[in-house]
Formats: C-alpha cells, sequence, structure tokens
C-alpha cells in the first residue's frame, strides 16, 4: 500500500460516518425537493419575510438572504475540476444524494450548489434535498461527531435498495476543525466563527469540497 492508499483509506476511516440503516423510505424520497423545487421554496418564504424552521427572526432571515446570494453566484461560477467531472462521468451504479439542510445554513449554501453540478455530470445520480427540523429521525443517524445535528449532510443511497452506502459532512475537514476549534475554545459569538467560515468558503472557491469528495466516490460506489 503507497502513501496516497494509506492517506485514502485514514481519511475515509476518519471522517465517514458508520454505515447506518437510516430510516429513509421511498415515500421520503418522493416529498423530498429537487434542487429547483428548493431554490423556488426559499424565494416563496423570502417572500412573505419566512424561512425555513420555526425561527423566522431577522437575524435568521438576514442568513438565508445571504445564502440565496450565495447559492445563484455559485451556480455560475462553479467549475468542477477535470479528474472530478471524469470520474462522475464514468459512475455505472445509479445512487440516490439525499443531503439534509435548512435555508438560513450559511454551510449547505456553500456546499449544496456544488453537489448539484456533480450530479449534473451523470444520469446515475439524483440529489433530493429534506429539511433537518422535519427529519430529526434521519438527521439523528447521521450526527457529527455522535453528538451534533449539523448540516448539510449528504446520505448516499443505492437507487435501487435504499441501502446507504456512505455520508459525508457537513463541512470539508479544514474548516470542521475551524468550527470544532472554535467550539472547544469559546463557542459564543457565532456570528464571529460564521464570517470566519465564510470568507474560507469564498477564499477556497469550492475546491476543497470537491477534493474532498473524490475519494469517496470509489467508496461509494464499490461498496
Amino acid at each position: 500500500m503507497d502513501r496516497r492508499d494509506r492517506f485514502n483509506k485514514l481519511f475515509l476511516s476518519k471522517f465517514m460516518t458508520e454505515v447506518k440503516a437510516a430510516p429513509i423510505t421511498r415515500e421520503i424520497l418522493d416529498e423530498a425537493y429537487t434542487y429547483d423545487q428548493y431554490r423556488e421554496m426559499i424565494d416563496n418564504l423570502m417572500a412573505e419575510n419566512k424561512t425555513t424552521g420555526e425561527n423566522h427572526s431577522e437575524a435568521m432571515l438576514h442568513y438565508t438572504k445571504m445564502n440565496t446570494y450565495r447559492m445563484k453566484r455559485l451556480d455560475k461560477t462553479t467549475e468542477l475540476l477535470p479528474e472530478l467531472k471524469e470520474r462522475l462521468q464514468q459512475i455505472d451504479s445509479p445512487m440516490i444524494w439525499l443531503v439534509l439542510t435548512e435555508a438560513w445554513c450559511g454551510d449547505a449554501a456553500q456546499i449544496i450548489p456544488v453537489l448539484q453540478k456533480m450530479a449534473d455530470q451523470t444520469e446515475n445520480i439524483e440529489m433530493k434535498l429534506i429539511l433537518r427540523d422535519q427529519n430529526l429521525d434521519i438527521m439523528d443517524e447521521f450526527l457529527t461527531h455522535g453528538r451534533s445535528r449539523s448540516i448539510p449532510k449528504l446520505v448516499v443511497l443505492d437507487a435501487e435498495t435504499l441501502d446507504v452506502l456512505g455520508d459525508w459532512g457537513p463541512r470539508p475537514t479544514e474548516v470542521q476543525e475551524m468550527y470544532d476549534d472554535w467550539r472547544e475554545n469559546d463557542g459564543e459569538d457565532y456570528r464571529e466563527i460564521s464570517e470566519t467560515l465564510q470568507k474560507w468558503y469564498a477564499n477556497d472557491k469550492t475546491k476543497s469540497t470537491q477534493a474532498e469528495l473524490l475519494p469517496y466516490l470509489d467508496k461509494w460506489e464499490y461498496r
């Protein structure tokens, strides 16, 4: 086993949640949003001065408004890495990518457009989105560090059997470590850490998200 193989083995074992039997049914998937429906739903809520969930405070509406701008920008500017695009086009095992999210989540706004760009590369990936707070039974099967309902969370399913092939999220490793450090050392001023993370995403231009997801594709397809 060479250095790269050892890294991929350690990486996947560290950051991939143990495969679980989540309560995901055909009915849930049938009622889930496509990306376009998700964007439209958020726009409709914003027109009513609302966001997803029960908290429609000024702060949450501000986060949601900023997220609509971020998703719109990423829809236009995201370019997939050539090696990622090539690997996606080679996938021949049908999958469903189910994403737990909320409209006010800044990480979700930075990640979901990239996932949709990836899904667009192959007819064998169908992406669906559901709201976390309406599906806590599913969320609780995929907790970060075994305790946090962090989103976005990507759950990969076999399209035929709905077996869980794996999961990823809520953030690329580097930015997750930044968030964990903040939780351990301070964890009070959310606005400060939110701004720090958003600056990281802006500078990274989705490259880390793409590079981190690439080795997972083999894991999910050949499990």
